[in-house]
């Protein structure tokens, strides 16, 4: 026997098979762009911290030195970039390498005696130049004024600065390239002043 119409409407409004699918179909955007936002987060996120770990390597390697040469410095460069890997490879066509900027500053005499201070002058810099933006520049001979008072009398302190332009390989979220940078400040190991490069900076 047929259900009466009226039954038969209560059985169409019963019936939930395919609310499923439907609930699905309506959460996978969501889903997919919560699994991209974390995964790209992450990624961005780790390179920012290698990009911090670089600068310190750096100021770490030529502040060993006692008189560096053009190669020591070009080792420092090389070195420091390893630790961007996988976002770096030098190995791989078209891989925009980091900018990097190693720099003596040196003590100009302006600071109280026997006390540390926050001046110095610029007594040479090499920089290797990548897909990251560096600011400001500077030049030799250019005074600079440390964020702490960490120059001491007749001293000097080598400033490593790296910046690398940082884009997403999936692009979902986010979509444009980030200027990650960071400096890192220390003093010579060995000497007071370490000189300029011999043999200059690299090319």
């Amino acid at each position: 026997m047929m259900p009466h119409p009226r039954n038969r409407t209560g059985l169409f409004g019963s019936n939930q098979d395919g609310i499923a699918a439907v609930e699905f179909a309506m959460l996978l955007p969501i889903m997919i762009t919560l699994f991209f936002g974390v995964v790209e987060t992450s990624m961005a996120l780790l390179c920012r911290a290698d990009v911090s770990k670089m600068a310190s390597t750096a100021a770490d390697l030529i502040s060993q030195a006692n008189a560096p040469a053009t190669s020591d410095i070009a080792n420092a460069y090389a070195a420091t970039g390893v630790l961007l890997y996988p976002y770096y490879d030098p190995s791989v066509a078209g891989s925009a390498k980091p900018s990097i900027r190693i720099t003596s500053v040196v003590d100009d005499g302006s600071g109280a005696v026997g006390k540390d201070h926050l001046t110095g002058t610029v007594a040479w810099t090499c920089t290797q130049s990548g897909s990251g933006v560096l600011s400001p520049a500077i030049a030799v001979g250019q005074p600079v004024t440390l964020p702490q008072p960490l120059m001491t009398d007749g001293g000097s302190l080598i400033i490593a600065e790296v910046a690398y332009d940082y884009q997403s390989p999936t692009t979902q979220l986010l979509a444009t390239s980030m200027n990650f940078t960071n400096n890192f400040y220390t003093k010579p190991r060995r000497v007071l002043q370490i000189p300029s490069p011999t043999g200059g900076c690299p090319p």
